[in-house]
């Protein structure tokens, strides 16, 4: 397995993406409407976090820790939990076609959700929606990983068609599910946010649901960067040198799971982000996990960062969904992919 860059190199990269980070951070908070000092934001994070005197209440003050600091949050993490979920998902399968939303992983987390809001369940707990969102990310990968794999060996042609096929009728659902709780207005119009996906309204509580989330699926993803480098020779040649395929695979599928569903539960449907943000990062550092996995958490966090502050400052005061903007961006990349893809495969 070649490595583009020498190890030092691409430590330097992820420091130097991990400063971006910060910027774009306090630049989320700053721009807006309302445009805010650095100063003022670096005082309220200090007052809020650092200091037991009491805190301001001026507007600004409750812009930056109510409205804008936990969406900067949020998006930095949902960003990179689709970015790691693409990863995975791409050493596991061996192709960079796969991802959480090309094969209707995200659909499935968008539809736990919005059963959620359907059912009732999600105003008796907070963990309802992340909860079922998982879940229906996690049998949407089961159905689709049996309906392409054959002896161990996943075919990305069924892949992608199972994964379409499965979209649409998971979209279908969701489409029946809203026109049978058309009745409650405000529930439709949650239902449809996670369709479009977006980081509008999102609060401190959103924060602590893709936290933990996100560190435990990292964590483990990062745990078995070893497996995954391996696999990507083929699972025979993965057992041989003595990697329990079995239980790898049936770990990293579940952390795909978690990271996607809980990045539905907070955001909703935001597309392509994990196909395009593992692709560029590994054609600029190379294929190693143990660099590519938290390159791509960094880089997919900085994406939907700049999507966002674009989604709000386009068309003042208007919103545009971060969803459509990421699939403008996704969507064209995907196409060169296939036909790339295509092309190697010789058909």
């Amino acid at each position: 397995m070649t490595q583009l860059l020498p190890a030092h190199f691409i430590r330097t990269f992820m420091l130097l993406n991990a400063a971006v980070l910060v910027i774009l951070l306090f630049t989320a908070i700053s721009v807006g409407s309302v445009s805010i000092p650095v100063n003022e934001i670096v005082q309220a994070i200090w007052q809020s976090c650092c200091t037991t005197a009491e805190t301001e209440t001026n507007t600004h003050h409750i812009i930056i820790t109510l409205v804008r600091a936990p969406r900067a949050v949020v998006g930095a993490c949902v960003g990179a939990a689709l970015a790691v979920a693409g990863v995975q998902m791409q050493g596991l399968f061996k192709n960079p076609l796969a991802s959480p939303s090309i094969v209707g992983i995200s659909s499935g987390g968008a539809l736990g959700a919005v059963l959620a809001l359907a059912t009732g369940a999600a105003t008796y707990s907070i963990l309802a929606i992340p909860s079922f969102a998982f879940l229906g990310a996690f049998m949407t990968l089961l159905i689709i990983y049996a309906l392409a794999t054959q002896r161990g060996h996943t075919a990305i042609t069924t892949l992608l068609l199972a994964g379409v096929a499965l979209s649409a009728l998971l979209s279908a659902l969701i489409s029946f599910v809203i026109t049978l709780s058309s009745i409650d207005l405000e529930i439709s119009r949650e239902m449809i946010f996670w369709l479009m996906g977006g980081l509008g309204s999102r609060t401190w509580l959103h924060v602590y649901i893709i936290v933990p989330c996100f560190a435990i699926g990292f964590m483990l993803s990062l745990y078995f960067h070893r497996e995954l480098d391996i696999m990507l020779m083929g699972q025979e040649t993965a057992h041989s040198l003595g990697v329990d395929v079995q239980k790898v695979k049936w770990l990293l599928l579940t952390g795909t799971a978690l990271l996607t569903g809980a990045a539905v539960a907070v955001s909703g449907v935001i597309g392509f982000v994990g196909l395009v943000i593992p692709h560029i990062t590994r054609l600029l550092i190379g294929p190693k996990h143990r660099y590519l996995l938290p390159c791509s958490a960094l880089i997919g966090a900085n994406f939907i960062l700049l999507m966002d502050m674009l989604a709000r400052t386009a068309r003042p005061p208007e919103e545009i969904s971060l969803g459509v903007l990421t699939a403008l961006v996704g969507a064209p990349f995907f196409l060169y992919l296939l036909v790339h893809h295509r092309k190697e495969v010789g058909y």
